[in-house]
């Protein structure tokens, strides 16, 4: 079985705007929103969320209202100040707990990229896969249960060093959609 796992926690340190991000709106939505329900959208067997610096509780209870029958657990990083890699650990570690056999890891901040895409890679024949979009790698990335072990526990990378580390295993799987992360308000203004 394979879970989504949207990382949801950092504190969006180069936002320029009003707030939090993730909060900002984007189509009538926060921007999280968007990410949230692809993800959702996707069909896997469980959504994992994992939150930090934003309070998201108003986002995920209106992913939920739009009644997807997709098991949602949320977890919370209380120390998502220290970077991707533990809020990428505590989703690996509640993922094992339950058994699943791979992650499909995105980020709450790429409001472009489709369920389809989610689904794509979480068929990927893989150890660890990786969407691209227009040539270019970037998430959402399968991870292998027998790769957690391999994934940083400190710092700001989560899937990105196993994809440089171990191009032997990687396939890449073309997806259509946006990619682009949304980090300051020029990039929330390419959106709306």
């Amino acid at each position: 079985s394979r879970a989504a796992v949207v990382l949801a926690a950092g504190g969006g340190s180069r936002w320029d705007g009003d707030g939090h991000k993730l909060l900002a709106e984007v189509d009538g939505r926060p921007l999280a929103a968007h990410a949230l329900a692809a993800a959702a959208r996707a069909g896997l067997e469980e959504l994992v969320v994992v939150t930090g610096a934003a309070d998201l509780s108003g986002v995920l209870a209106g992913v939920l209202a739009e009644a997807l029958p997709v098991a949602i657990k949320v977890l919370h990083n209380d120390r998502w100040a220290e970077g991707q890699a533990g809020s990428l650990g505590l989703a690996i570690t509640h993922a094992a707990a339950v058994g699943h056999d791979a992650v499909v890891v995105g980020l709450a901040d790429s409001p472009g990229v489709p369920p389809e895409a989610w689904r794509a890679v979480a068929a990927a024949e893989a150890e660890l896969a990786v969407a691209t979009f227009a040539g270019r790698r970037r998430p959402p990335a399968l991870i292998g249960r027998s790769l957690w072990d391999q994934l940083p526990k400190v710092g700001d990378q989560g899937a990105r060093g196993l994809l440089d580390e171990r191009p032997d295993l990687v396939v890449e799987v073309p997806c259509s959609g946006d990619p682009y992360d949304v980090d300051t308000m020029e990039d929330l203004r390419r959106w709306t």
